[in-house]
């Protein structure tokens, strides 16, 4: 995988060299595959096609997606970065996107407070066959919670389930080691501060629903991804 990303360059490289074109480059999640140390230099690299160009071009977009927290900060810190969040999708279109799903299925009002709007966890929920307490111990297996959190001090612990209620709980001197770790793990995301529309792709998260995890400042990367942490907090205390 990481091999085929790198090509890119020259799969550009050599179309353009064949002829004037128009090009649009997406590249979502990439840095899973070729690695959070690489990620400036990939992301530069596009940009460098776009500003020094070894062949003439019609025009060129490029769209970088990711969904790590680390990542993002790694290419932010850079002065020619500029970086829009995405949400999730919309109340009114998500609604549309689950009235496609045939069969059986639990009302939208419950798939929606599960989901957040997320339609990478509608499909994960449907492939659990619509169990959240399946889809929960996914996140926990995948992400490996137990051991996280068999890794944290009784405080740190103290801590996070705090932040399971309300996670701008979580912006202290003394608590960003822990914040760092959950952005880290992918479970939250933070710098949501601003809700203008022309800083995010589409709509913004609003403005606060701590039922859906979502603060001022900090948010759940998806209610169930909240859960999951609840109930790996819960099954660590009762050992």
């Amino acid at each position: 995988m990481g091999r085929i990303a790198w090509a890119l360059f020259d799969f550009v490289r050599d179309l353009l060299r064949v002829r004037r074109a128009r090009v649009a480059i997406i590249a979502d999640d990439v840095f899973q595959a070729i690695g959070l140390r690489y990620a400036a230099a990939y992301v530069k690299g596009l940009l460098n096609m776009i500003e020094h160009p070894q062949y003439s071009y019609e025009n060129i977009v490029i769209i970088v997606a990711t969904s790590e927290g680390s990542s993002r900060a790694e290419i932010g810190r850079h002065r020619w970065a500029w970086i829009m969040p995405m949400w999730n999708m919309p109340r009114e279109g998500f609604e549309k996107l689950y009235e496609k799903i045939p069969g059986l299925k639990p009302s939208f009002e419950e798939v929606w407070r599960l989901t957040g709007g997320n339609p990478g966890m509608l499909a994960k929920l449907y492939q659990a066959r619509w169990s959240m307490d399946e889809a929960i111990k996914n996140i926990i297996t995948s992400k490996d919670l137990d051991t996280f959190i068999l890794s944290l001090s009784a405080e740190e612990r103290k801590w996070l389930l705090e932040a399971v209620e309300n996670p701008d709980t979580l912006p202290a001197k003394e608590k960003l080691p822990l914040m760092q770790k959950l952005i880290e793990l992918n479970l939250i995301i933070s710098s949501i501060t601003y809700r203008d529309l022309e800083l995010w792709v589409d709509q913004p998260p609003p403005q606060k629903d701590l039922e859906l995890g979502i603060g001022k400042y900090i948010a759940w990367q998806t209610p169930l991804h909240r859960e999951a942490v609840r109930k790996a907090l819960q099954e660590v205390s009762t050992a």
